[in-house]
């Protein structure tokens, strides 16, 4: 029995929307992970339908990518794989097919790499350049880098961030992460004043507020998007960093690995980044591990 390939996908990418309560973007990535391996099965194949891959064709997929004109990191393949198999395992489970083809594929290895972030005098130079600028473009800059590196959140997170999820009285935003689950980021006074200051700034500019409107808008008072806030960042990374990646996401890292660099507990950076396991958080020890090695060799009497 096997599922058309023209609903097979759509079913999926709802399931992943409706059920799981991925965010936009990681549907789109699973969306065009599926795509790319659908258009490789009927070039190589005149196969038309996913669910008729098979494990040789899949196997044949992952190869091309890894040796073709510009190959994939390892961490890219495993990543595409994992959505095939996410999508086989639901159409397992819904009887659309008798075994997954990926079930049995193994993802290929490579060398964990370290979170890259920015050191702390860089990050706090950083914060002291943003908001050069007159009027909304600036003061826009200002609360976007506040907010990614003083929280730590996610890209999409920030996108979706929503008045109402301003919480004055208690010092702290509503986040919902990845799976749709909820989590509670404390944030300084400081950061709670820019933040209502913007608001106020946006009532005056375009006289409109609605509690349940995104937080965050653009020079036009549009809701901003993934691509506005990605450039932000990569402008106002450019000049300060050699950093090869310029990503908000480098934000994010900087946030956790400040925050332990201070002697902050392991299991309280894992709930303010909304990590599902402490496995996730654990490869920032490795950046503050070489950090205390330098303490050690320059104070210890035998170091």
């Amino acid at each position: 029995m096997s599922a058309n390939s023209e609903t097979s996908l759509p079913d999926f990418l709802s399931y992943l929307q409706l059920e799981k309560r991925y965010s936009a973007l990681t549907i789109r990535a699973y969306q065009d992970d599926l795509i790319a391996f659908r258009d490789f099965l009927v070039v190589e194949f005149d196969v038309e339908e996913l669910t008729e891959a098979s494990a040789m064709m899949i196997r044949s997929w992952l190869s091309s990518l890894k040796e073709g004109k510009e190959p994939l990191a390892a961490s890219s393949i495993a990543r595409k794989l994992s959505s095939l198999r996410s999508f086989y395992k639901y159409h397992l489970r819904k009887g659309c097919i008798p075994v997954s083809p990926a079930a049995q594929l193994a993802a290929p290895k490579g060398g964990k790499r370290l979170p890259v972030y920015l050191e702390e005098n860089q990050a706090a130079h950083f914060l002291d350049k943003v908001g050069e600028g007159d009027g909304w473009t600036g003061f826009n800059t200002q609360l976007i880098l506040a907010l990614f590196y003083q929280t730590g959140m996610r890209l999409s997170e920030l996108v979706s961030l929503r008045h109402n999820q301003v919480d004055y009285f208690q010092k702290s935003l509503r986040v919902w992460g990845k799976g749709g689950k909820e989590r509670i980021i404390p944030v300084q006074q400081p950061l709670l004043d820019l933040i209502r200051s913007y608001e106020d700034m946006q009532k005056k500019e375009w006289g409109v507020y609605n509690p349940e409107a995104p937080l965050l808008v653009t020079e036009k008072g549009k809701p901003v998007y993934a691509k506005y806030l990605y450039r932000l960042v990569k402008k106002h990374l450019e000049g300060l960093t050699t950093l090869q990646k310029k990503s908000p996401h480098i934000l994010r890292h900087s946030f956790a690995t400040h925050l332990l660099n201070q002697g902050a507990e392991l299991n309280a950076v894992k709930e303010l980044l909304g990590h599902a396991s402490l496995a996730a958080t654990q490869i920032y020890t490795h950046n503050t591990i070489g950090k205390l090695k330098e303490v050690h060799k320059k104070a210890h009497p035998k170091g």
